[in-house]
């Protein structure tokens, strides 16, 4: 397994001259804030920088994020073309997001979730609002059980759309919510249970479809699934 040697160490997933895809640990900010706590992006940097002797500033193009607390894949661009072409395919939705998520209750064996969604950027919250307010984005997304352990369900969510907090709210509004997010209603104190495991999408210069995957976390609560589970 190939790391970027960096405190502290991510595992790299895939990397070529265009793109780096990492797993982000859980509890790490994807880029820098206020906090000047460590962050993904400038760890990546420091990676390429050492690794590849370059000089001056690194280019390394963020195209997406993962909320701190969320563990899993992220792909960044190492050439502006690549940003470019990979920004594109965000914006028309041609990137699938898979993540894996352990919530609380037995949830239905699959389903389709469509929502509308109010950010309250005071207290960096999302909530499930009518359609009819105007300020509502729209929220999809389809999700397959997995598996059922001690009352908690291993869930596969695939996004069709991608909202702040998305998959923590609609999950949360259906009476399931994501184990250890006490912010939107679980009762238990401990790391969210939300993974991002899966990216599809079009190599930006090669032109063919690319998937890079995770393995579910070790810990609880994943431990109960990952016997039987490869993701």
């Amino acid at each position: 397994m190939k790391t970027t040697g960096t405190n502290p160490d991510i595992e790299i997933l895939f990397e070529d001259n265009h793109l780096l895809a990492v797993n982000k640990p859980a509890g790490l900010l994807s880029q820098e804030d206020n906090t000047g706590a460590p962050d993904l992006l400038t760890l990546c940097k420091k990676y390429l920088k050492r690794e590849y002797d370059k000089k001056g500033n690194v280019f390394l193009g963020l195209l997406h994020r993962l909320d701190r607390p969320v563990s899993g894949v992220m792909l960044f661009a190492k050439t502006s073309k690549a940003a470019s072409r990979l920004s594109e395919q965000i914006r028309n939705r041609s990137i699938k997001k898979s993540y894996y998520a352990v919530v609380e209750g037995i949830s239905p064996q699959n389903g389709m979730l469509q929502d509308y969604l109010l950010k309250n950027k005071k207290t960096n919250t999302v909530s499930v609002v009518s359609s009819k307010n105007k300020e509502a984005k729209k929220a999809e997304l389809i999700y397959q059980r997995e598996e059922v352990e001690n009352r908690l369900s291993l869930l596969n969510v695939t996004l069709i759309t991608g909202r702040p907090h998305q998959i923590r709210v609609q999950l949360a509004h259906q009476g399931y919510p994501i184990y250890g997010d006490q912010k939107y209603g679980s009762k238990h104190s401990a790391k969210l249970s939300l993974h991002a495991s899966e990216l599809t999408f079009s190599h930006p210069t090669m032109k063919k479809e690319l998937s890079v995957r995770t393995k579910l976390p070790n810990g609880f609560p994943w431990d109960f699934f990952n016997n039987s589970n490869s993701a």
